[in-house]
């Protein structure tokens, strides 16, 4: 009974999510057989769950649209989930840590003992590294707002700080992103006719607009392809002891996705761009040039080159020397 009890909650936890899924999946989600699904859907419709059968290509089992599900249905997993991203949302998002400790506290009085337990054991200090360069952690509000925009299919006016003074835009804005720590929206630009990445922690969203909008195709089909390979996605260079820049014989969407944080590409031409980072020293900076792979001019500045004109030294040395055997 305890293991049927298990199942049905993990059941209906599967069926909230709003998909439609055949028997065959569901079994395989939860590790049974499809047989014992469709016993586990009997016994939540005799508890007064709508579980409604759908035919055709595409059909399966989904929960009915009149259903409501109690307040809290976490199996184990969900219930970790849950536990660590209200711990280290605080570091992507200001305003909210009260309130997310308070969120935590009321899930775990919630969950039943064996849940809580597992949730609880997930206790996280998130620290940063010296390669992230996340922007400041961004103002709920801001987000709620552009978000709200998205739901809503609304226009969203917008003050953007962008290389220069601040630009009033009109936008069709499609998705968030987190990436790499800083929150990006990805929308489309009327009046300049093209898409854009954004950097929402430059964003100062005006009243709605009310104003709603025919959703298109993204660029990609995925927005967290597009701002990857997006080289004018708003990101600055970070401060670094040592900072230079070349030109990489790569297209700039290509180096846009691998470039480490804190540093940022120029278009130049179809085939080529320009890199812009910077490390604890300058053979650490020329090293990160080597690792794309590609031929580089440009280069500047003469501490860089001469980083460059080091390492090679160095290597040649190295493959002179055979490597040296231990002694038997």
């Amino acid at each position: 009974m305890a293991a049927t009890s298990a199942r049905a909650l993990k059941l209906l936890s599967i069926f909230g999510t709003g998909a439609t899924l055949t028997a065959g999946a569901l079994a395989a989600r939860l590790g049974t057989s499809v047989r014992t699904v469709r016993r586990d859907i009997d016994t939540l419709r005799d508890l007064g769950y709508e579980i409604e059968a759908v035919h055709g290509a595409g059909g399966g089992y989904r929960l009915g649209p009149a259903t409501r599900l109690p307040p809290v249905v976490f199996d184990e997993d969900q219930a970790v989930a849950a536990a660590v991203a209200l711990q280290t949302v605080p570091a992507v998002l200001s305003g909210i840590r009260e309130n997310a400790a308070r969120a935590l506290a009321t899930l775990h009085q919630a969950m039943p003992a064996r849940s809580r337990l597992h949730a609880e054991a997930f206790t996280v200090s998130p620290a940063r590294n010296y390669w992230e360069f996340p922007a400041p952690p961004i103002d709920a509000g801001t987000v709620r707002a552009v978000g709200g925009a998205i739901n809503r299919r609304h226009l969203l006016r917008v003050s953007y700080t962008g290389d220069g003074e601040p630009a009033t835009l009109t936008l069709e804005p499609h998705d968030l992103v987190v990436w790499a720590a800083r929150w990006y929206l990805v929308a489309y630009d009327p009046a300049a006719g093209r898409w854009r990445a954004m950097r929402v922690d430059r964003i100062r969203p005006h009243p709605p607009t009310h104003t709603p909008f025919e959703r298109r195709d993204l660029p990609h089909g995925d927005p967290a392809a597009f701002v990857m390979t997006a080289p004018d996605r708003g990101d600055a260079a970070a401060a670094w002891p040592c900072r230079g820049s070349a030109v990489l014989a790569l297209p700039a969407s290509t180096v846009a996705r691998f470039a480490p944080g804190g540093s940022t590409v120029e278009h130049v031409t179809a085939t080529t761009c320009r890199l812009t980072l910077g490390a604890w020293s300058w053979p650490g900076l020329a090293g990160l040039l080597l690792t794309f792979d590609a031929d580089l001019t440009a280069i500047e500045p003469a501490e860089l080159r001469q980083a460059l004109h080091s390492l090679r030294t160095r290597i040649t040395t190295a493959l002179r020397n055979p490597p040296q055997r231990p002694p038997a």
